[in-house]
């Protein structure tokens, strides 16, 4: 093997190409089972980002079950999720470009369910074959309220019908669910200004007859608990997860009372960004599969619902979700790691064999050109300490220069109520295997490390999330591990704003790019749609009440704190950060005379989806560092427009 050549960080030629990325990548998501048969959603970005229900067979065969032209995706929420439900072979499902339901079976096209010309959303369906229907959330645009109404509706296997309300009253509901003998039914419900990770209740109520509710009862949560996935058992038990005790831990409600399952400092639960989230699944009536979370990691583990004992099943992943139990009892998960990208999973819980049904990537990369992520922890303001996944630069044909230290980019995630995954990025290892270190941070304000944690950016978004992310880079560089002077800083939504606030209020970053990011925060107030209408009430404060301490943490008004180059990447569809909010602060900075990039997405919403459009950014941020810094690019790429530069 020929010994690395030496050459520049940033310069290195990678075989992990942004075309690579996009033709060989799609999304893998929400699995169901019907019978022997596993289903579960493609995401295909050179299919325009269109998601696709495939179904796999007993024998193994996997066939779209989704025709072309339709879209297997709800905007409920904006943010969708739990889009279909199957049984018995017959598909239910929303279609995106409409938002009407749609019902499909083996022998026929999808048709309608409900009307055409009205604006109406449906997600996170429960199938009541007792009363030939599906229960479902709906979000109703009609009104004359400048806000949608959600409710849960129920909607007839037959259609012609817009949905009869069940449920009513509260602001927001999720995960209807219905008891095994269909006599009750469950739901999630929360109001503004919660968010479901800050407050939901649970309710159950019975079924009459004629399919009308009989008297609810909340049989926990509040504004200070939050429930994640209400589940029956088979035996009519009803499961849930809540963080009373201030981590997400399991729970069921027995003979009236509520009952604790198995206390740990871990997370069982994730936050309830979009529908038909999953977190346990269960096996038989006494066995619970389940996956939780520690310091980042995810596992999964047997929990005997009898004994109440835990035990941990080994797997090579690090990050597991939406479990569920096929006809035959075999476990299936959405997994990953850091070699492996999000797989299906089949694993025989008797034995511990894994399968792999379908990977989201099957091209088969060295891993001499793979960065493994470290886990590390770096002190913060406050005495406190934060958390992140450092991935040094990595590729087998090169070394750089002695005594150089690599660029580093670090990368503020969305939310800002989410976490960084060690799963197996190629987004992430087409920077480190050009040259540059990466850090992913779990900011103050993150998932996975407990109530506690979670709301340290109570009243502190702007403020304890840029610390972290700026003290973890200055940590990096403090070890030696990375050049303090080019220190980079990149993220999308709340990551954007994040972004934008680091390279205001700090001097420690020389360059960064703003995906979709909030530079003006009473914009997004005054403009966001229903789900976020009231985050910031929690994350800054209740507005307009407080719209001194808006424009105190919105960079929009400091751009005379700027002194660095920004590019800026923008769908031109968003309705969660509208592209105003990007156009400000480039013609801002325009007039400062700072270098910038504004590249904006025709037919891109919040996040891009297209193949075109994911690697235009990908190589744009690329280039626009190469130019800033100086160095050359090992491939050609297709230059971004740079004011001021």
């Amino acid at each position: 093997m020929a010994a690395p050549q030496i050459v520049p960080y940033g310069s290195w030629k990678s075989p992990i190409t942004s075309d690579l990325i996009v033709s060989e990548t799609i999304g893998l998501g929400s699995i169901a089972v019907d019978g022997e048969d596993i289903y579960w959603v493609e995401m295909r970005p050179a299919e325009g980002g269109r998601n696709v229900l495939v179904q796999r067979t007993p024998q193994g065969e996997i066939t779209d079950r989704t025709p072309a032209g339709f879209n297997v995706r709800t905007r409920v929420h904006e943010y969708g999720g739990g889009s279909f439900a199957v049984a018995n072979g017959t598909i239910y499902f929303s279609n995106f470009a409409d938002q009407r339901l749609y019902r499909q079976t083996s022998d026929s096209e999808p048709q309608p369910l409900t009307p055409a010309g009205v604006d109406l959303r449906y997600a996170d369906a429960a199938i009541d074959r007792q009363h030939n229907r599906l229960i479902c959330v709906r979000e109703d645009f009609t009104g004359s309220s400048h806000e949608p109404a959600n409710t849960l509706v129920s909607i007839p296997f037959a259609g012609g019908d817009s949905g009869e309300v069940l449920v009513s009253g509260d602001d927001f509901y999720a995960s209807p669910r219905l008891s095994p003998d269909g006599s009750q039914l469950c739901w999630l419900s929360w109001n503004h200004p919660n968010m479901p990770w800050d407050g939901t209740q649970l309710w159950v109520a019975q079924l009459n007859a004629d399919g009308s509710l009989g008297d609810r009862q909340q049989i926990a949560g509040g504004v200070d608990e939050s429930i994640f996935q209400p589940e029956w058992s088979p035996d009519g038990i009803l499961y849930f997860v809540s963080d009373r005790t201030g981590w997400w831990n399991l729970y069921r409600w027995n003979a009236g009372e509520v009952e604790p399952l198995w206390e740990m400092a871990a997370e069982f639960g994730r936050p309830l960004w979009v529908f038909g989230m999953c977190t346990y699944t269960f096996a038989s009536a006494e066995r619970i599969i389940c996956t939780y979370t520690q310091e980042g990691v995810w596992h999964l583990a047997s929990l005997d619902t009898k004994t109440k004992q835990l035990e941990k099943i080994e797997t090579p992943y690090t990050e597991i979700s939406s479990l569920l139990v096929d006809a035959k009892g075999r476990g299936l998960i959405l997994a990953g790691s850091p070699s492996e990208s999000t797989v299906v999973v089949q694993l025989n819980l008797a034995t511990g064999e894994l399968d792999v049904l379908r990977r989201s990537s099957e091209m088969s990369i060295d891993s001499g050109y793979l960065s493994t992520p470290q886990t590390i922890e770096f002190p913060t303001e406050n005495g406190l300490t934060a958390y992140a996944f450092f991935y040094p630069p990595q590729n087998c044909d090169y070394t750089a220069p002695a005594g150089k230290k690599p660029p580093l980019l670090v990368k503020s995630h969305g939310g800002p109520t989410a976490a960084a995954s060690s799963r197996l990025n190629l987004g992430i290892q087409y920077w480190t295997s050009r040259g540059f270190a990466f850090l992913d941070v779990n900011y103050g304000g993150s998932t996975g490390y407990g109530r506690e944690y979670r709301q340290r950016l109570e009243k502190m978004w702007g403020v304890v999330d840029v610390d972290d992310c700026a003290n973890g880079a200055r940590y990096l560089a403090e070890q030696g591990l990375v050049d303090g002077d080019r220190l980079t800083i990149a993220g999308g939504s709340a990551g954007g704003y994040t972004t934008l606030c680091a390279l205001v209020f700090h001097d420690t970053f020389k360059a960064g790019a703003s995906y979709y990011g909030v530079s003006d925060l009473e914009v997004l107030a005054r403009d966001t749609h229903k789900f976020e209408a009231r985050y910031l009430d929690r994350l800054i404060g209740p507005y307009p009440e407080q719209q001194d301490l808006y424009k105190q943490r919105s960079p929009i008004h400091y751009t005379d704190r700027l002194s660095c180059p920004v590019i800026f990447f923008q769908g031109k569809e968003d309705k969660v950060v509208p592209p105003n909010q990007a156009e400000m602060m480039v013609e801002a900075l325009k007039a400062k005379g700072l270098p910038v990039a504004y590249v904006l997405f025709e037919g891109e919403q919040h996040g891009f989806r297209r193949a075109e459009s994911i690697k235009r950014a990908l190589d744009g941020e690329f280039y626009f560092y190469s130019r800033v810094f100086g160095f050359k690019p090992a491939e050609d790429i297709e230059p971004v427009l740079i004011e001021n530069l």
